[in-house]
């Protein structure tokens, strides 16, 4: 296993939120992706400029990572973080993305997506969120 991260979500504020953290811990973003870049997604309408993946560098490994939640009838404090679990391999993202599905809910399926990495997303049959994801350019 590369790294585990922490992964947030937040109610339209991500972007605030995350100039707070900067400003706290300094460094620069890694990356910042708004809805409006989802290749074949929709967007709903006033959501395109809206977070849907930004990264900050803590330290020795550790990025800061988040998104805005774009339905605001599924976000509750609380069901608002993941797991971030970055794989060595594709293999290795599979072989943890179905052990941690079974019994639980998966929430998007281990492929690769639009972007060019490996990810998925679930909950586990204790409540806990997982993302699995793997680059092939680590």
């Amino acid at each position: 296993m590369k790294a585990v991260n922490p992964y947030l979500n937040f109610n339209g504020n991500t972007e605030e939120a995350f100039n707070f953290y900067k400003s706290v811990f300094g460094g620069e973003f890694r990356m910042i992706m708004r809805m409006k870049d989802a290749q074949g997604m929709p967007v709903p309408a006033g959501q395109e400029e809206k977070i849907m993946h930004i990264a900050l560098p803590l330290n020795n490994g550790t990025v800061l990572m988040a998104s805005d939640n774009c339905n605001d009838e599924s976000f509750k404090q609380g069901n608002n973080f993941y797991i971030s679990i970055h794989a060595d391999s594709v293999d290795e993202g599979q072989k943890l993305f179905d052990a941690l599905a079974e019994g639980g809910q998966v929430g998007q399926p281990y492929k690769k997506q639009f972007w060019g990495d490996w990810h998925g997303n679930l909950t586990d049959k204790f409540g806990v969120n997982w993302m699995l994801n793997y680059s092939e350019n680590q």
